[in-house]
Protein backbone atom coordinates (compact mmCIF):
# COMPACT_ATOMS: atom_id res chain seq x y z
CA UNK A 1 0.00 0.00 0.00
CA UNK A 2 2.80 2.45 0.92
CA UNK A 3 5.87 2.82 -0.80
CA UNK A 4 9.25 4.52 0.81
CA UNK A 5 11.47 5.98 -2.32
CA UNK A 6 15.07 6.86 -1.76
CA UNK A 7 15.81 9.98 -3.31
CA UNK A 8 18.45 12.48 -5.07
CA UNK A 9 18.49 16.04 -6.21
CA UNK A 10 16.33 14.84 -8.85
CA UNK A 11 13.76 14.55 -6.15
CA UNK A 12 13.91 17.84 -4.89
CA UNK A 13 10.89 19.07 -7.03
CA UNK A 14 8.78 16.58 -5.11
CA UNK A 15 10.04 17.59 -1.62
CA UNK A 16 9.33 21.03 -2.73
CA UNK A 17 5.88 20.47 -3.70
CA UNK A 18 4.93 18.16 -0.52
CA UNK A 19 6.46 21.33 1.35
CA UNK A 20 3.81 23.86 -1.07
CA UNK A 21 0.92 21.45 0.39
CA UNK A 22 1.41 20.46 4.03
CA UNK A 23 3.33 23.28 5.42
CA UNK A 24 1.45 25.99 5.67
CA UNK A 25 -1.74 23.74 7.20
CA UNK A 26 1.05 22.46 9.77
CA UNK A 27 2.36 25.83 10.97
CA UNK A 28 -0.52 28.25 10.61
CA UNK A 29 -1.68 28.52 13.55
CA UNK A 30 1.93 28.70 15.73
CA UNK A 31 4.25 30.61 13.14
CA UNK A 32 3.40 34.13 11.52
CA UNK A 33 2.46 33.84 7.47
CA UNK A 34 5.76 35.83 6.76
CA UNK A 35 8.19 33.39 9.06
CA UNK A 36 6.55 30.47 7.32
CA UNK A 37 7.47 31.86 3.78
CA UNK A 38 11.39 32.86 5.20
CA UNK A 39 11.54 29.13 6.68
CA UNK A 40 10.29 27.77 3.59
CA UNK A 41 12.80 29.52 1.25
CA UNK A 42 15.66 28.96 3.91
CA UNK A 43 15.30 25.13 3.75
CA UNK A 44 13.39 24.37 0.80
CA UNK A 45 14.83 26.30 -1.79
CA UNK A 46 16.74 24.16 -4.46
CA UNK A 47 19.90 25.42 -3.66
CA UNK A 48 18.77 24.56 0.18
CA UNK A 49 17.72 21.12 -0.59
CA UNK A 50 20.89 20.51 -2.86
CA UNK A 51 23.39 21.47 -0.45
CA UNK A 52 21.13 19.24 2.60
CA UNK A 53 21.41 15.98 0.17
CA UNK A 54 25.09 16.78 -1.77
CA UNK A 55 26.60 18.44 1.03
CA UNK A 56 25.89 17.85 4.64
CA UNK A 57 24.60 13.62 3.80
CA UNK A 58 20.89 14.27 4.83
CA UNK A 59 19.16 11.07 3.52
CA UNK A 60 16.00 12.26 2.21
CA UNK A 61 12.89 8.97 1.72
CA UNK A 62 9.56 10.11 -0.20
CA UNK A 63 6.91 8.16 1.32
CA UNK A 64 4.10 7.35 -1.63
CA UNK A 65 0.55 5.95 -1.54
CA UNK A 66 -0.58 3.81 -4.93
CA UNK A 67 -0.89 6.93 -6.77
CA UNK A 68 1.64 9.52 -5.74
CA UNK A 69 4.11 11.28 -2.79
CA UNK A 70 2.55 11.56 0.13
CA UNK A 71 5.38 12.75 2.55
CA UNK A 72 8.79 13.19 3.37
CA UNK A 73 11.76 12.62 5.45
CA UNK A 74 15.29 13.24 6.22
CA UNK A 75 18.18 12.23 8.33
CA UNK A 76 21.80 12.07 9.36
CA UNK A 77 24.38 11.02 11.43
CA UNK A 78 25.22 14.09 13.81
CA UNK A 79 28.58 14.69 15.62
CA UNK A 80 27.95 12.29 18.65
CA UNK A 81 28.50 8.43 17.62
CA UNK A 82 25.64 6.56 17.80
CA UNK A 83 22.74 9.58 17.63
CA UNK A 84 20.84 10.58 14.30
CA UNK A 85 19.01 13.35 13.68
CA UNK A 86 15.66 13.54 12.22
CA UNK A 87 15.48 16.75 10.38
CA UNK A 88 12.38 16.49 8.77
CA UNK A 89 9.64 14.31 8.60
CA UNK A 90 6.21 15.68 7.02
CA UNK A 91 3.08 13.85 5.96
CA UNK A 92 -0.28 14.86 3.68
CA UNK A 93 -2.60 16.74 6.35
CA UNK A 94 -5.00 13.96 4.61
CA UNK A 95 -3.32 11.05 6.07
CA UNK A 96 -2.73 11.97 9.39
CA UNK A 97 -3.94 10.74 12.29
CA UNK A 98 -4.33 7.21 10.45
CA UNK A 99 -0.95 5.28 11.26
CA UNK A 100 0.91 6.73 7.97
CA UNK A 101 3.17 8.95 10.56
CA UNK A 102 3.74 6.11 12.57
CA UNK A 103 4.91 4.17 9.37
CA UNK A 104 7.32 6.88 7.96
CA UNK A 105 8.21 7.33 11.13
CA UNK A 106 9.49 3.43 12.03
CA UNK A 107 11.16 3.39 8.59
CA UNK A 108 13.51 6.00 9.26
CA UNK A 109 14.24 4.18 12.79
CA UNK A 110 14.71 0.92 10.76
CA UNK A 111 17.45 2.70 8.32
CA UNK A 112 19.01 4.63 11.32
CA UNK A 113 19.36 1.44 13.38
CA UNK A 114 21.06 -0.30 10.06
CA UNK A 115 23.59 2.02 10.28
CA UNK A 116 24.50 2.09 13.94
CA UNK A 117 21.85 4.42 15.29
CA UNK A 118 21.71 3.91 19.02
CA UNK A 119 19.84 7.60 19.65
CA UNK A 120 17.66 9.42 16.88
CA UNK A 121 17.23 12.62 18.03
CA UNK A 122 14.70 15.54 16.59
CA UNK A 123 13.79 19.34 17.38
CA UNK A 124 9.98 19.91 17.32
CA UNK A 125 8.43 23.65 17.81
CA UNK A 126 7.36 24.04 21.90
CA UNK A 127 3.93 24.84 20.58
CA UNK A 128 3.56 22.10 17.50
CA UNK A 129 0.92 19.59 18.80
CA UNK A 130 3.49 16.68 16.91
CA UNK A 131 4.77 16.65 19.71
CA UNK A 132 2.79 14.22 20.96
CA UNK A 133 2.82 12.38 18.74
CA UNK A 134 6.26 11.75 18.81
CA UNK A 135 6.33 11.19 23.05
CA UNK A 136 3.12 8.58 22.14
CA UNK A 137 6.11 6.95 20.10
CA UNK A 138 8.61 6.59 22.76
CA UNK A 139 10.56 10.15 22.30
CA UNK A 140 11.14 12.28 25.21
CA UNK A 141 12.43 15.83 25.61
CA UNK A 142 16.64 16.00 26.00
CA UNK A 143 16.47 19.57 26.45
CA UNK A 144 14.85 23.18 25.18
CA UNK A 145 16.66 25.04 22.19
CA UNK A 146 16.51 28.76 20.82
CA UNK A 147 18.04 29.01 17.08
CA UNK A 148 18.07 32.17 15.41
CA UNK A 149 17.34 31.47 12.05
CA UNK A 150 17.55 35.41 11.05
CA UNK A 151 15.25 37.95 9.82
CA UNK A 152 14.41 38.63 13.38
CA UNK A 153 13.10 34.97 13.84
CA UNK A 154 13.89 32.57 16.66
CA UNK A 155 12.97 28.86 16.71
CA UNK A 156 11.85 27.57 19.95
CA UNK A 157 12.47 23.78 19.87
CA UNK A 158 12.16 21.11 22.26
CA UNK A 159 14.77 18.64 21.39
CA UNK A 160 13.64 15.31 21.97
CA UNK A 161 15.54 11.51 21.54
CA UNK A 162 14.16 7.97 21.40
CA UNK A 163 16.24 5.54 22.50
CA UNK A 164 16.71 2.59 19.79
Amino acid sequence: MYRVKSTSVADIPVIQELTEKIWRPTYQRILEPEQIEYMIDMMYSTASLTKQIAELNHKFIILQDDKRPIGYASYSPTDTEGVYKLHKIYLDTSYQGKGVGRFLLETVIRQVKKLGATILELDVNRYNKARYFYEKMGFSTYKEKDTDIGNGYIMEDFVMRKSL
